[in-house]
């Protein structure tokens, strides 16, 4: 989903924001340091000001158009 889209590409956040952890002999996840949550959450934040803010946000974002599709279908929270 969005999450996983944001958090695919490394240059949405800081460094440092994004790690890998293993969780099994050659199993590896993704996943926020306590800054990267703030940050994201920051980041959502600021993009939910405006439609246009939120519009942009996601083009610049996320690389695939089906999730941004299937998020501007989604009413705001």
């Amino acid at each position: 989903g969005l999450l996983e889209a944001i958090v695919s590409n490394d240059d949405n956040l800081s460094y440092g924001s994004i790690v890998s952890v293993q969780i099994g002999q050659d199993k590896y996840i993704t996943t926020l340091t306590d800054d990267g949550i703030c940050e994201l959450k920051d980041m959502l934040a600021d993009a939910r000001r405006s439609p246009e803010r939120w519009n942009d946000f996601l083009q610049d974002s996320v690389d695939d158009p089906d999730i941004i599709a299937r998020v501007k279908d989604q009413p705001p929270r």
